[in-house]
């Protein structure tokens, strides 16, 4: 079966419009995604947008764009940027080693941007948690402890390693394509690939 590599953020603005989803699409072109939380902060040489009004401006129309479009929720302008993201992208790297990464994200997301959160909120953070059925404290203290800590490290190097410099990023072995109006071309990319070595 195809495969795709999902990098994400969460901090990252367009990471909502893939989290929200990616599961669909790849389920109707029957590509397997694998969920691969990174420090996209650490990768980043400059934030794109934080503090360029004209910039952001442009990335929040663009997003609510987009949402539209793509029949995801959209409550306005979240709290932005989460200055201290480790957290909930460590909870993230948990989830996706036990398998609920996709549940934990999307519940995230729809925290952040449809009811206005603030992610760096550790009582946020575990209402997010009790709402999809997880014990918040064992959650919170698996995300702190130093084998998440490595593995989240480890994969930001991987992240690095494969020439990542944002989120959301998809990767096809070493092809990677950038941003979430990548998605489509990234899944037919995978499903191609796998056709070409069956032949």
């Amino acid at each position: 079966m195809p495969q795709l590599d999902f990098f994400y953020f969460i901090g990252s603005t367009y990471t909502y419009l893939s989290v929200m989803r990616i599961d669909e699409v790849a389920r109707r072109a029957g590509v397997t995604v694998n969920w691969r939380p990174f420090n996209g902060r650490g990768v980043m040489t400059e934030h794109p947008f934080h503090g360029k009004p004209v910039k952001c401006a442009y990335m929040w129309r663009d997003v609510e764009r987009r949402a539209t479009r793509l029949g995801i929720g959209w409550n306005g302008v979240p709290p932005y940027p989460i200055e201290r993201p480790n957290l909930p992208n460590r909870i993230a790297v948990a989830a996706a080693r036990e398998g609920w990464a996709p549940e934990y994200s999307k519940a995230a997301y729809r925290a952040w941007f449809s009811a206005h959160k603030n992610l760096e909120d550790e009582k946020a953070l575990s209402e997010v948690l009790a709402s999809i059925g997880k014990d918040p404290a064992a959650v919170i203290a698996l995300a702190n402890s130093e084998d998440i800590r490595q593995l989240f490290a480890s994969e930001t190097e991987a992240a690095r390693m494969l020439g990542i410099f944002g989120a959301p990023t998809f990767a096809v072995g070493k092809e990677i394509f950038w941003g979430d109006d990548r998605m489509e071309e990234a899944i037919e990319w995978a499903t191609r690939e796998t056709q070409e070595k069956s032949q």
